[in-house]
């Protein structure tokens, strides 16, 4: 049987990122999202539910994060589960999940509601982590208007 790891999230960042960098010189970035849902309950009243997921960031792209975003920055996460393990101060196994960002795009905060639309400014195209950029180079990149979706 064939494995998927796959996740895409759409929220906002409860706090400013944070970057450190490894004993090599890797950027490593940890973001914090809220995702907000709305439904309508049994009884007629309208509920919202907030699922916080925390993200880790490698590369280029954890700097940019820490350059271009702050606190409340409606963000779009591609990528995949992690589960982190170690053992705590008093020998205790201790676990957590999080996801591994592949790509972050920035989003506006304005329009419909932050929703899908990207923004306009230095710092809003897709980033790769690492050394190579997974985005066409500059120039080449089609306008939003030639995008057939």
């Amino acid at each position: 049987m064939a494995s998927l790891n796959k996740v895409f999230l759409m929220g906002n960042l409860t706090r400013d990122p944070e970057v450190r960098h490894t004993p090599k010189g890797t950027a490593v970035g940890d973001l914090a999202m809220a995702i907000n849902m709305t439904y309508r309950a049994q009884d007629g009243t309208e509920k919202e539910e907030v699922c916080y997921v925390d993200v880790v960031v490698w590369g280029r792209q954890a700097e940019t994060c820490r350059d271009y975003l702050t606190k409340g920055a409606p963000v779009f996460v591609e990528g995949r589960l992690q589960l982190d393990q170690w053992e705590g101060p008093e020998g205790e196994k201790k676990s957590r999940m999080r996801v591994r960002a592949d790509r972050v795009q920035f989003l506006s905060r304005g329009g419909a509601g932050g929703r899908g639309a990207t923004a306009k400014g230095e710092g809003s195209r897709e980033r790769s982590e690492g050394g190579s950029p997974k985005s066409a180079p500059s120039g080449t990149e089609p306008a939003e208007d030639d995008v057939p979706f």
